[in-house]
């Protein structure tokens, strides 16, 4: 079977020839028709988080994707030979940038009857995040505001229509070239981040989705009211996911420094910081589909690339520019 692997942290994406996956009896063999590409995808490339993704090399890559059920488990009772489907593979089962994975069945949902496979393949992993963030981290209500950077981005585009499902006023940081896009999406407020400081226009808010890590994040406590919440994904992580994980004392040690300058300063300012590293949920990927299917939610494609060129692709992604998602297709779409 066909697939991109990665030998050695650090190391290029490689087309190779692996084993076919093996099915368990609660496992359901996807034939892969599309594949989102995600920045964790090349953070899992570059190393960054092998202390808390503790991966044994060689690897397939890819984190996102949607195909068709060739067959099932024995055990297997909601999906049969045929069915259109997507999951975010949990995180010690990722493998979609391949023909075919097997995925356990609690992960996978039935594909948006209103969608193509590739704008189903884009969904799972950022639709999944600001769901994670938004829903059950955040408890956005109607009438509260929310900043959402990088609006334009693949979790942020989505984020947006979320939000506004929900009935919140949305501020969102983007470059002035995509803030019509934005404000299409659902945001209420934009700030220009290269020409604007979020930080001097922005008051009160409830909940802060944050992506960039680093003096964005700290930036971001300062906008939020007293009793506000900050949710970042792309770090510090807290000590409650290295607890959650499972992590070896040693490193919840050091994963409770690596976060306590920021819930110090969270602290102090009476509001609070929580790290979200997403998992899968075929449950809510259902939820997510009633969204899509009825309107309120629509996924972004910004490219796709075809299988073949699946490693360019990954290292494309750096360059940055595409609106909402880069998707692989086994299939030459027209886009």
């Amino acid at each position: 079977m066909r697939a991109f692997v990665i030998n050695e942290y650090k190391g290029p994406l490689q087309e190779t020839d692996v084993p076919e996956p093996t099915v368990g009896d609660r496992d359901v063999l996807v034939h892969v028709m599309a594949a989102g590409l995600n920045q964790l995808d090349e953070k899992i490339r570059e190393g960054e988080f092998k202390q808390i993704l503790p991966y044994k090399l060689p690897i397939i890559l890819g984190n996102d994707v949607a195909g068709t059920v060739i067959r099932t488990g024995s055990k297997v009772l909601g999906f049969k030979p045929g069915d259109e489907v997507y999951a975010r593979p949990r995180k010690d089962r990722i493998g979609t940038f391949a023909e075919r994975i097997a995925i356990a069945e609690t992960d996978l949902a039935l594909k948006p009857a209103s969608i193509s496979l590739e704008e189903a393949g884009a969904l799972p992993l950022v639709a999944l995040t600001a769901w994670q963030a938004l829903v059950e981290r955040g408890n956005l209500q109607p009438g509260q505001k929310v900043l959402i950077h990088s609006g334009a981005g693949g979790v942020g585009s989505i984020a947006i229509q979320l939000a506004k499902h929900l009935g919140a006023t949305v501020a969102t940081t983007a470059s002035n070239s995509n803030a019509d896009f934005v404000r299409e999406l659902g945001a209420d407020t934009v700030i220009d981040y290269r020409g604007q400081d979020f930080e001097q226009l922005l008051d009160g808010y409830d909940l802060v989705l944050d992506g960039l890590g680093g003096k964005n994040l700290g930036k971001s406590l300062r906008v939020l009211k007293p009793g506000g919440k900050a949710i970042g994904i792309a770090g510090p992580p807290d000590p409650s996911f290295a607890r959650a994980a499972g992590l070896n004392p040693v490193l919840r040690l050091v994963i409770a420094g690596l976060s306590s300058g920021i819930r110090r300063q969270a602290k102090r300012l009476g509001v609070s910081y929580e790290f979200l590293f997403m998992r899968a949920s075929g449950d809510q990927l259902r939820q997510i589909t009633a969204l899509i299917d009825n309107g309120a939610l629509r996924p972004i494609v910004g490219q796709v690339f075809p299988f073949d060129e699946t490693a360019r692709a990954l290292q494309g992604l750096e360059k940055g520019g595409i609106r909402g998602k880069a998707v692989i297709s086994h299939r030459r779409a027209e886009h």
